[in-house]
């Protein structure tokens, strides 16, 4: 019974912080229509907070004398303040503050959905070429770190012995330090959309007209007029899965088809980047130090541009431009780190 009171009050501290950032979020949006949309939702959080409020007198226990933002709340309100919601809208869906997808871009020619079968329609297909992204620019990061490493220390020393143990440690330090950064990254990111998706499952089950009532604000501030924004909502909430769906992505700007697997981007980053270190090392198994250096030279710079055309995909860019791009970037970084290298391998001799 002492769980239940918990959970209650948790629930209840949990909307009266929402309602709280709500008007924080509606306060930053001052003049703009949005201003309205936050005050509906707090207003809409006041009283799922008294809904709880009422289950926890019924069950026989005393409700909180008002409300205190923690130490969190605060910290947040205070960077709200300074950003705006725009820029805070990730630390504000970790917090239940519902609408954030409004500062979501949305591509031309997705329209809102007028129905409860186009709901959610433009999200499945997004994402798809995200793992070939994220590869890419791990070959990338490991193409331009290890190259720029093995230049400056081939520009230091003419040991070929020297060239490639730092090669070999760039390779796999860094392999491991992107594996772990993204398995952290990701995991931590699934952790808090799995607790979002949770509380909007709970939410659901407990008032899902409250839910309905959100969702219909929110399609409201997207253009849709009041009456046909009641209607969609009230439509969509009728598919329980589809309305879990729609609420994690409209209220949260979350795509639950999307949480990711953090065993999966750590390998995936780890493999990549040993594959692009890899490229400007390869050289140096083969010859010595000078010999490798103007093949790892000639074998980055093709790399680069290819990597950099290849970016352009996702860029929208010309390929000629980014591959040249990346190639002056690169060329720039590994040149900066072989006289670095070359002058300090003179002044230590």
């Amino acid at each position: 019974m002492a769980s239940n009171h918990a959970s209650q009050i948790g629930n209840w501290r949990e909307e009266k912080r929402s309602a709280y950032l709500y008007r924080l979020v509606a306060a930053a949006e001052a003049g703009s229509a949005r201003q309205a949309l936050f005050l509906g939702l707090a207003d809409a959080a006041e009283r799922q907070a008294q809904i709880w409020e009422k289950n926890i007198r019924d069950s026989g226990e005393s409700v909180p004398q008002g409300y205190l933002p923690d130490l969190r709340t605060r910290t947040v309100a205070f960077l709200l303040k300074i950003f705006g919601p725009r820029r805070m809208r990730a630390a504000l869906a970790a917090m239940k503050v519902r609408g954030m997808s409004l500062y979501t871009k949305i591509e031309p020619g997705h329209a809102i959905p007028l129905s409860v079968e186009e709901v959610g329609r433009r999200h499945r297909a997004v994402g798809s070429g995200g793992n070939l992204r994220a590869a890419v620019f791990g070959v990338n990061d490991g193409l331009v770190s290890n190259a720029s490493l093995i230049m400056g220390v081939a520009g230091a020393t003419a040991d070929n012995a020297v060239v490639l143990l730092s090669g070999i440690a760039g390779l796999l330090a860094g392999a491991f330090s992107m594996a772990a950064g993204e398995y952290v990254s990701v995991r931590s990111q699934r952790e808090m959309y799995e607790y979002q998706i949770g509380l909007e499952r709970e939410e659901l089950e407990q008032y899902p007209q409250e839910e309905a009532a959100e969702l219909a604000l929110i399609y409201e501030a997207r253009g849709l007029q009041k009456n046909e924004a009641q209607r969609l909502a009230e439509s969509v909430l009728t598919n329980p899965q589809k309305a879990l769906d729609t609420l994690a992505r409209e209220e949260l700007g979350l795509n639950p088809e999307e949480l990711g697997s953090p065993r999966g981007a750590a390998l995936s980053s780890f493999f990549s980047f040993a594959f692009g270190s890899a490229i400007p090392l390869f050289p140096f198994l083969f010859g010595a130090a000078d010999e490798g250096l103007s093949v790892s030279i000639i074998v980055s710079a093709v790399s680069l541009f290819i990597v950099g055309a290849i970016l352009s995909l996702f860029t929208g860019r010309h390929a000629l431009y980014s591959g040249l791009r990346m190639l002056i970037i690169g060329g720039a970084a590994g040149g900066a780190t072989y006289f670095i290298g070359k002058a300090l391998g003179v002044s230590l001799s």
